[in-house]
């Protein structure tokens, strides 16, 4: 049975940044126009996202692997750790990916563990517009101490 706890979002929050081949340009955009904002917040990001959004934005982001060579599987473990609050993750609905598999466990991962997770422009924009963003907040989440699976 599944326990839950209460944990707390810091008014800093770490967000994950990802974005698959053919959207990192609609998330570099994205995050250009909400750079004031990100920049108060702690980044971090795959591969070659967070190159992009560094490079190109001067965004201090801490970086996993690209999301093939595991970086989908970094940012899942983080979230389950409790060290990312959420994730904007402009994904490619439309286009076969190799780590299908991973893609889905990192969704999974994001709502077992309640953490609010964007998978598109709109979505991203109401998350980073939220007053939420900018206070504590209180969420529920799986307490991994306390849950056993039954199989």
């Amino acid at each position: 049975m599944m326990q839950v706890a209460v944990f707390k979002m810091a008014p800093k929050k770490r967000i994950a940044l990802i974005a698959h081949d053919n959207r990192k340009a609609d998330l570099l955009d994205w995050a250009r126009y909400n750079r004031d904002t990100l920049s108060q917040h702690e980044l971090f990001a795959s591969g070659t996202t967070g190159l992009l959004l560094s490079r190109e934005l001067g965004l201090q982001v801490t970086r996993f692997l690209s999301g093939p060579l595991g970086g989908d599987q970094q940012v899942g473990a983080a979230v389950a750790e409790g060290r990312i609050d959420f994730v904007i993750f402009f994904w490619d609905p439309l286009t076969p990916q190799p780590h299908d598999v991973d893609v889905k466990a990192l969704l999974r991962v994001a709502v077992m563990y309640n953490i609010p997770i964007a998978c598109n422009r709109a979505t991203a924009d109401f998350i980073l517009s939220s007053p939420l963003m900018t206070r504590e907040y209180e969420c529920f989440r799986v307490d991994p101490e306390r849950t056993q699976l039954e199989w």
